[in-house]
């Protein structure tokens, strides 16, 4: 087995449980309201505002073993700069505003994620943040690009209001391909180790994002 096909197997309980919250089948299934589209963006641009950031800080600190992971990762930042403008955009033609969002702070769960990303690549592992963009990139590919039809649909909104989801869907089909291809040249026990450790602690603090927003948005 692969080193990624194993990163997946351990995982699969932590994906099941984030992919059978409610709010995220709600959202599959177009059946949440334009303020928790709203109230959901506006978390992702407090998370995606700090890829850029993550990834220099991790390809800052990988040490020289892993100078073609340091390639990957400046490859990664090319593809990444920028993306939360689009974020803030989709908001804006929700009929949102987008200043206050980008001026605000994020909900105590998104917080928390971004605080343990930076933690780990400082303090733990800088291997350890690829958990974070499996959870983050495989959660687009299996449901962004299905979720954003469906709500485009409920909601009535045009595409300028999913510009994130619908890009991100199709986008990260080719990331996770690639991100494949990295992790199974990733061969140090202790390092996969680190990766799936944190994958599944990503899992659980991107969950609890969606948990705050089913908490508030989805009827007992």
């Amino acid at each position: 087995m692969t080193v990624y096909k194993q990163l997946l197997a351990a995982t699969g309980a932590e994906r099941n449980e984030l992919q059978s919250l409610p709010i995220i089948r709600a959202g599959a299934s177009g059946q949440v309201s334009l303020a928790a589209y709203i109230a959901f963006l506006t978390e992702a641009y407090h998370h995606v505002k700090h890829t850029t950031p993550l990834l220099m800080a991790c390809g800052s600190r990988l040490p020289e073993k892993y100078e073609w992971l340091r390639t990957a990762v400046a490859e990664y930042i090319e593809e990444e700069v920028g993306h939360q403008e689009w974020i803030l955009n989709d908001i804006k033609a929700c009929g949102g505003d987008a200043e206050a969002v980008r001026n605000g702070k994020p909900r105590v769960a998104t917080e928390l994620m971004v605080a343990y990303a930076y933690d780990t690549i400082a303090r733990v592992n800088p291997v350890g943040f690829f958990g974070m963009v499996l959870v983050l990139e495989g959660t687009s590919v299996a449901l962004a690009t299905h979720a954003g039809k469906a709500l485009q649909e409920s909601l009535k909104l045009g595409n300028d209001a999913f510009s994130y989801l619908s890009s991100h869907g199709s986008l990260d089909v080719s990331h996770v391909d690639f991100y494949e291809s990295l992790i199974n040249r990733v061969t140090d026990p202790a390092d996969q180790a680190c990766l799936i450790h944190s994958a599944k602690m990503f899992y659980k603090l991107y969950g609890d994002i969606f948990r705050d927003l089913g908490d508030r948005f989805i009827p007992a």
